[in-house]
């Protein structure tokens, strides 16, 4: 009996062995790194390892906005290019901050290399910025530079304050020996591009803020109907007015709407920025004198190329980079480079 128990004992023992040894092989198999196509960089000590594939995330302000749409598909496209995987989140308005937080959270949870944002407020998330770069996520801003700059890798984005700086000066001197009267319709408050555009404007047009020639303004986030809206308002109150100042094309295509039915659309000058096919085809059409065009394309493609490089190779770009700006208008000025509206339209948002 004693010998029976004796190798009982010890076939209980060998059988327990092997069933530890078969879970420490199925958990060591459960903790396999990821394969290179899952990220672009390993944190080792502090250290990226760079492993392969990129996968990229793009959070624009809007999905609806042209120049949004066309930045998104220009990125979708060099991504395909490339090989990168592309992920492409907005937030459901311009001004949405909180949907861009949310965005970018998702996408770190998806396992995102890159992440590639045009912030519509470049404050309201740099917390979750700082929380993706943490976790060795590579974060390049669009279009739109953060406060501060750092809070980011790096940004490819247009110099706002030289394209407001041209859509004033070309303002100024195409209402000529005259005293520019002018109502400024602003975009988001609290966005770097709002600020820039609204500061290059007044150092164009030889203005301040508080000037007394500024005879009215109003942040209207881009959107078109909220620039009609305000431009309707602001010329009840001051209708003897000569020139517009307008955040991007959809204002300037609200701003117009309000000036026709007022009868002033032919003795206002309007200025935008955008550049986008539609925008230069109104300038063409006469509904505003001037856009400054910008080149969406080549941001998100930069952009890309910069996801695809980290993931390659672990290395980072770094500071701001200027994607260039140029005024389009069919009555050029002298003192101010231009080009005309055919120009435009062969190279609008490229």
């Amino acid at each position: 009996m004693k010998r029976c128990i004796r190798v009982a004992m010890a076939l209980t023992m060998v059988l327990a062995a092997a069933g530890a040894a078969g879970c420490t092989k199925e958990r060591t198999g459960g903790d396999t790194a990821p394969a290179a196509s899952a990220s672009a960089s390993i944190s080792s000590g502090g250290e990226t390892k760079p492993t392969g594939r990129a996968k990229v995330g793009l959070v624009t302000k809007t999905d609806s906005n042209p120049f949004f749409v066309t930045l998104r598909e220009a990125a979708r496209a060099e991504a395909a290019k490339l090989g990168a995987d592309f992920v492409a989140l907005a937030g459901k308005f311009d001004g949405d901050n909180d949907g861009q937080v949310t965005a970018i959270e998702n996408l770190v949870q998806q396992g995102v290399t890159t992440i590639l944002i045009t912030p519509n407020s470049s404050t309201g998330v740099l917390g979750a910025i700082k929380k993706a770069r943490d976790k060795q996520v590579l974060v390049i801003a669009l279009d739109t530079e953060t406060d501060p700059p750092s809070a980011v890798d790096a940004t490819f984005a247009t110099d706002n304050t030289a394209a407001g700086r041209h859509q004033g000066a070309y303002v100024k001197a195409a209402v000529g020996a005259k005293q520019p009267e002018v109502i400024m319709l602003d975009g988001t408050p609290g966005s770097s591009v709002d600020t820039q555009r609204h500061t290059g404007f007044l150092q164009g047009i030889g203005m301040a803020d508080g000037d007394a020639h500024i005879r009215g303004r109003q942040s209207v986030n881009g959107d078109q109907n909220k620039a009609q809206q305000s431009m309707e308002n602001l010329l009840q109150r001051s209708p003897k007015i000569n020139a517009v100042y307008t955040l991007n094309e959809p204002t300037a295509r609200g701003a117009n709407v309000a000036l026709k039915a007022k009868g002033l659309a032919a003795s206002v000058v309007v200025g935008s920025i955008d550049g986008g096919c539609q925008g230069v085809q109104d300038v063409k059409d006469g509904k505003y004198a001037v856009t400054v065009m910008q080149f969406p394309k080549k941001m998100a493609e930069l952009g890309v190329d910069a996801a695809v490089e980290f993931a390659k190779s672990g290395k980072k770009p770094s500071g701001f980079q200027d994607t260039g700006s140029m005024v389009i208008t069919d009555k050029p000025m002298q003192g101010v480079e231009s080009k005309d509206t055919a120009w435009g339209l062969e190279n609008c948002w490229k």
